[in-house]
């Protein structure tokens, strides 16, 4: 709570709000969280591309200059943007047979993309949407995420048993994989293995151990060493050097651009859910202030930068986010940090990547598709809400088997209808007195009478064209089955807000 002073002057710079107001004392802090960040960020997003379809090199770009623009433009004290596996899967399933993976028009069409969400995020601010983020509720988000960990991990096998993957989606390539599973390479999964042991033991150990990156460093430089390049794949030739700032050379027509509007829409919305509720619940945790609408500034700037930069769609992190927060970082500083360690590496250590096995960073993207599994947050929804818990699992499988496109577009639809049946069918009550004269509520069909030849009736929602039905139908049937004849009945509408034009009409023909 120690910056709820500081939060109001803050929020008065156009610029910097993630960066100031910051002391000399918290500097040191700052840097070691972005040395810690850089350490965890750089081989997963490595991990990424494999996800995305795109080359290595555009993972390390995507946590250069969008986070940079997002430090400084952003409105998020701790939030760390980059790329991000939701964004990443839905990239790879926009693209799929319109472009081949890898490609310079594949790459083209993923920053194509990057600027097509910084479109959209930007008019998003401009028509103050930020409440957008709103609209996808927890329950759907786990299950889109838990789909997307489940597609993640599955992609995955095929890389780690050095097998070439076939057909398009999970099923198919699936059912490749175990067709050719005499094919395995014994070489690639002993790597496999060892990667995913030591990620796994370092997280045991301690959260802030590199697992990711010991492990990664030490399978590269065991490759270099013995020739690992003779039996498994390896992934060749890094480009070193900075980016190059330039329009994506796509083939701009209008047919290309509003094909990939459904992607670009569905990358936006994911950007607009994750990064405003990650935002909104550190803000909360160190008693700051947050403007969702200020953010998209950031976020738009930030895209537009991975665009132009040569990378692909960045997003709000969560586990990013929480690695700086675990290692001590309070501020965009840290990200600035992590952004100067991503440059050296850029100048000077693309080479010996050169080396990396690939089933090495297959491994690392498994576990990462592995943890956005929350099996914890599907059996928490399973247990309170057994309806939504139906919702969370229809789009997971949705994913898993459609697509990411598809599945957050089912997602919102979704979140949509289970906004609209808690008001479409609101439980309402009627209103008794106990013995001791405190208000208490039971259902409508007891028609249960305050004193004889009262009742009064509680309608717990605003009332609209679609709910207005129900008040009339349960009034109808209060006054029916009254016993004693009801003298009066009384409306309590402290919890009517708004009544639209049908609801008003119907409510006046009824009287």
């Amino acid at each position: 709570m120690g910056r709820q002073d500081q939060g109001p002057r803050a929020a008065r710079l156009p610029i910097l709000q993630g960066l100031l107001p910051i002391t000399a004392a918290e500097v040191p802090a700052e840097i070691v969280a972005g040395m810690t960040l850089a350490a965890l960020a750089v081989p997963e997003v490595m991990g990424y591309t494999r996800i995305s379809g795109t080359p290595v090199i555009t993972g390390l770009y995507t946590i250069l200059v969008p986070v940079v623009l997002y430090a400084v433009f952003g409105a998020s004290r701790h939030l760390v943007v980059g790329a991000d596996s939701a964004t990443a899967a839905i990239l790879a399933s926009g693209l799929v047979g319109v472009a081949s993976a890898g490609s310079d028009e594949y790459v083209a069409l993923a920053g194509v993309l990057a600027l097509m969400a910084a479109g959209f995020l930007a008019l998003a601010r401009v028509m103050r949407l930020g409440f957008m983020a709103d609209f996808l509720s927890r329950t759907v988000l786990i299950g889109f995420l838990t789909g997307v960990g489940i597609q993640v991990a599955l992609g995955e096998l095929a890389g780690m048993l050095d097998l070439e993957a076939g057909g398009h989606g999970n099923p198919a390539q699936l059912w490749s994989g175990l067709r050719h599973l005499d094919q395995l390479n014994p070489y690639a999964v002993a790597i496999a293995a060892g990667v995913l042991m030591v990620t796994v033991s370092s997280r045991i150990i301690s959260k802030r151990i590199p697992g990711a990156l010991i492990a990664v460093v030490s399978a590269l430089a065991a490759s270099w060493a013995f020739g690992f390049g003779e039996y498994v794949r390896v992934l060749g030739a890094v480009p070193q050097g900075l980016p190059t700032f330039r329009i994506p050379k796509a083939i701009w027509s209008w047919s290309v651009v509003t094909n990939l509007v459904p992607t670009a829409f569905a990358m936006f919305i994911v950007i607009l859910a994750q990064s405003a509720a990650t935002s909104r619940a550190y803000a909360a945790r160190y008693g700051e202030r947050f403007d969702a609408n200020t953010d998209l500034v950031g976020l738009s700037l930030a895209n537009i930068g991975a665009g132009l930069s040569g990378a692909f769609v960045v997003n709000g992190s969560p586990t990013k986010t929480q690695m700086v927060v675990s290692a001590g970082g309070r501020t965009q500083l840290s990200l600035l940090v992590m952004a100067v360690v991503v440059l050296f590496v850029l100048l000077f250590l693309t080479a010996p990547l050169a080396y990396l096995p690939e089933a090495a960073l297959s491994a690392i993207v498994f576990l990462i598709g592995l943890d956005l599994i929350d099996l914890a947050g599907m059996r928490s929804i399973y247990d309170d809400r057994r309806s939504e818990f139906w919702v969370a699992l229809v789009t997971a499988l949705t994913v898993v088997i459609v697509g990411v496109e598809q599945g957050i577009l089912l997602a919102i639809a979704l979140s949509l209808i289970d906004h609209t049946r808690h008001g479409y069918r609101p439980k309402n009550a009627v209103l008794v007195q106990n013995v001791s004269g405190a208000w208490q509520a039971q259902p409508v069909a007891r028609a249960t009478q305050t004193e004889p030849g009262l009742v009064v009736y509680r309608f717990t929602h605003s009332l609209y064209y679609a709910n207005v039905q129900q008040l009339a139908d349960e009034v109808a049937s209060l006054v029916a089955n009254a016993k004693p004849p009801l003298r009066w009945l009384c409306l309590d509408a402290s919890a009517i807000d708004d009544i639209d034009f049908t609801a008003a009409e119907t409510c006046g023909r009824s009287t």
